[in-house]
């Protein structure tokens, strides 16, 4: 449900226009040095502001409620506060009646019998996603030589990024965008083949991101007109090194030692200007709707950091698993 995570594991809780949303870790080794700064960079990296995002600023400052002591964690679980403070839960009112398509609205509202906090997306909103930012600079801290990279490929079919949100900006619409994430230094031996494969448990975090549609490793799906001695990666030496990287790292769900690749594909915001039609559940009848308020015109601009965040805590957690972090950092 709202957790995820074997041995390192995170659990999210809130609503977008909620007091606060927060994540829980349970399981991160105690004597690791976090503080509020270590917070900053990557909460910074995903905030609103830059063209394309939405006009809704937070402060984000992260309140350590637990699991910290002396600078150190503890063992126990630690847990991260951010409150909201701009919210405009009107905008939602006066569209109670008309579910966003695309949105979790209409849906939620079925599964919830009504009883959802609708403002803002509520609990299904990409607000929650800076706790999971919260959760990856933690794994980040713990993985050492690890590192974890995203970057945006394109943005509506187009590799400059400006020419692609113009695109969107001309058509008073929103658009989509591919993110690749990058991961170097990882060992031979994460994952656990069948269910829990490397891949596997990538993906599933993955699509805890609100928005994403689609992911691929390697050369994912441009292997389907390959032959096998093309795709093949050629193995170099005993540390596992391939000549080529078209599995991106894993091969039989278990991580090769080689650099992990993959890309996700990000819907064009629900939230458009643009005039659609969508059901009135309070008359029945389907009518002309858009969108008012502030979203971002291009979610994809503020997923790299996130992405990075959810790979971290899921690598974190194989990691882990292997005993290859340690239950005490000293």
């Amino acid at each position: 449900m709202n957790s995820f995570g074997r041995i390192f594991r995170v659990s999210i809780s809130g609503e977008s226009h909620g007091e606060c949303v927060g994540i829980s870790i349970d399981g991160c080794p105690a004597g690791l040095h976090l503080s509020v700064d270590d917070f900053t960079t990557d909460i910074d990296r995903r905030k609103a502001g830059a063209k394309g995002t939405t006009p809704r600023k937070e402060a984000d400052l992260p309140r350590i409620m637990n699991g910290v002591f002396n600078g150190k964690t503890t063992g126990a679980p630690i847990v991260v506060l951010f409150d909201n403070t701009n919210t405009r839960s009107g905008d939602y009112e006066k569209q109670r009646a008309v579910p966003r398509p695309g949105h979790a609205d209409f849906v939620a509202s079925k599964k919830f019998g009504g009883f959802e906090d609708y403002r803002g997306g509520g609990h299904f909103s990409g607000r929650l996603t800076v706790c999971l930012v919260a959760a990856g600079v933690i794994a980040k801290k713990l993985l050492n030589n690890i590192k974890v990279a995203a970057t945006i490929l394109e943005i509506g079919g187009e590799t400059d990024q400006e020419k692609g949100l113009q695109k969107a900006i001309d058509a008073k619409d929103t658009i989509g965008g591919i993110v690749e994430c990058r991961v170097t230094g990882l060992p031979i031996g994460l994952g656990e083949p069948f269910f829990d494969s490397a891949e596997s448990v990538i993906s599933h975090a993955v699509f805890a991101i609100p928005a994403v549609r689609g992911i691929e490793f390697g050369t994912g799906f441009a292997a389907a007109r390959m032959f096998g001695s093309e795709h093949n990666d050629a193995i170099e030496n005993l540390e596992g090194k391939t000549t080529t990287n078209h599995a991106g790292g894993i091969v039989g769900g278990i991580t090769n030692s080689n650099e992990l690749v993959f890309r996700i594909a990000i819907k064009p915001t629900s939230s458009t200007p643009k005039v659609q039609q969508t059901i009135n559940v309070e008359t029945g009848l389907v009518e002309d709707f858009s969108v008012k308020g502030r979203h971002d015109l291009c979610i994809a601009l503020r997923v790299p950091v996130v992405l990075e965040a959810v790979t971290a805590f899921v690598v974190a957690d194989l990691m882990m698993l292997e005993q290859r972090i340690p239950r005490i950092i000293n």
